[in-house]
């Protein structure tokens, strides 16, 4: 029998057997001019994805012209992980199971900042050290909200042992007071490299010192309970943390060179990084820059909301003008020195490109984010397209990562961009 060199889930013969469709969602694909083959055939790609073995759960949401195209579920939210015993209890993932988004967490970080300069209460070109004057140590005093919201402001790492110890998330002041005492590696604005920890904390705190309330408070009140969400907010209660999925150790051992930018972005390694995504400390702790959690409908829902320019469903939480300047790009498409490969990025997102996007060919009006490690969440205006692409397992690069790429290319085919037959 063939043994895998890496660490894999079991994946049934069947996939039925594992399968959550959201009951009554889906709509009839003509309605959104979509071929009726489609979505079983954007869904065979995900099914291959799962069927590589490198995730115990794989979660799919696609809205096309605002109708659900596509809402399911593949896998275990437990007990199948590499490690897990063969014949112990299995938790099936459903559509219904909240996945953590990691650093898929950034933009609705970014998007409560937008809020509160709708709210006329900050501005992007603000000095950070307006509101925590303690940040101006070591030259800082320059760097502002847009820096940090557009991974420009010269402190993209961790200092070492940061965030080693948990329980260091009870008490947030000391990860700022720790940010605080960083020195910039270079201007501000000078160059790009993705702040993969850093500007989430200090973004939190502001919201914290200009509203008096913590970022998850703000966000539920302003935009989740209003839009009727359940999760979509930084943590769950403590009675909760059993429904999250539980991520995976999975895939090739990750090696020099990756494995240094992972620990030097994080400031931990990969299997560390897993294996506190799994503690109630983290599942319940506010970590601004990755742990929200929801399930793929909701962080579906979520962009569709910011496709639509702040409204959903008839609620409006957002001013139009306030997600245009959210989205608007920032500084064009570079190298980014944290993660080498080039992005290009607005204040708190993602965007997409012609040929090299996380969003597939032809995605240059795309817009979304990238969580650790096969998480996808955007939206696409020119395709009346949103999605949530979310896993569970945390493999950095293997053979069969080809058929998340697939997955997204098959969505922007089938959903043709304005002007163009589908």
């Amino acid at each position: 029998m063939f043994e895998s060199l890496w660490p894999l889930c079991r994946v049934p013969r069947d996939l039925n057997e594992v399968l959550s469709i959201r009951a009554g969602a889906e709509c009839d694909p003509s309605q959104v001019g979509i071929d009726p083959l489609a979505p079983d055939w954007i869904w065979q790609a995900a099914e291959q994805l799962y069927a590589s073995g490198a995730h115990p759960a794989v979660s799919l949401c696609v809205r096309r012209r605002g109708r659900v195209l596509l809402d399911r579920t593949l896998g275990h939210a437990a007990g199948n992980a590499p490690g897990d015993p063969p014949g112990g209890p299995l938790i099936p993932a459903t559509v219904e199971t909240p996945i953590c988004l990691f650093s898929a967490s950034k933009p609705v970080t970014a998007i409560v900042l937008h809020l509160l300069e709708e709210q006329g209460r900050l501005h992007a070109d603000d000095p950070v050290a307006e509101y925590i004057p303690e940040f101006a140590r070591h030259g800082k005093h320059t760097i502002t909200i847009r820096h940090m919201l557009n991974h420009r402001a010269g402190v993209p790492n961790p200092a070492p042992g940061t965030l080693d110890d948990l329980d260091v998330l009870r008490d947030p002041r000391t990860i700022i007071e720790v940010l605080c005492d960083l020195e910039p590696l270079w201007r501000p604005g000078h160059r790009l490299a993705y702040h993969a920890v850093t500007a989430g904390f200090l973004l939190a705190e502001i919201v914290r010192r200009v509203t008096g309330d913590d970022i998850r408070t703000v966000l539920a009140r302003e935009i989740l309970d209003p839009l009727g969400f359940r999760w979509m907010n930084f943590g769950v209660a403590p009675a909760d943390v059993a429904l999250v999925a539980e991520n995976a150790v999975t895939g090739p051992a990750a090696l020099p060179p990756a494995s240094t930018l992972v620990r030097r972005a994080l400031g931990l390694d990969l299997e560390t990084v897993t294996r506190f995504s799994n503690d109630p400390r983290f599942l319940c702790s506010i970590f601004p820059s990755a742990n929200v959690i929801a399930t793929a409908d909701e962080a579906c829902a979520f962009f569709e909301m910011l496709r639509r320019h702040g409204e959903l469903d008839g609620t409006r939480v957002l001013d139009r003008r306030t997600v245009m300047r959210a989205i608007g790009e920032q500084g064009g498409f570079e190298p980014d020195l944290t993660l080498i490969l080039p992005f290009r990025y607005s204040m708190g997102f993602m965007l997409g490109a012609e040929w090299f996007s996380l969003y597939g060919p032809h995605t240059t009006e795309a817009f979304g984010h990238l969580g650790l490690s096969n998480i996808i969440v955007w939206a696409d205006p020119a395709r009346d397209v949103s999605g949530a692409l979310l896993t569970s397992g945390k493999p950095l690069v293997y053979p069969e990562i080809f058929y998340l790429w697939e997955t997204m290319r098959r969505i922007g085919t089938a959903c043709p961009r304005d002007g163009q037959a589908a």
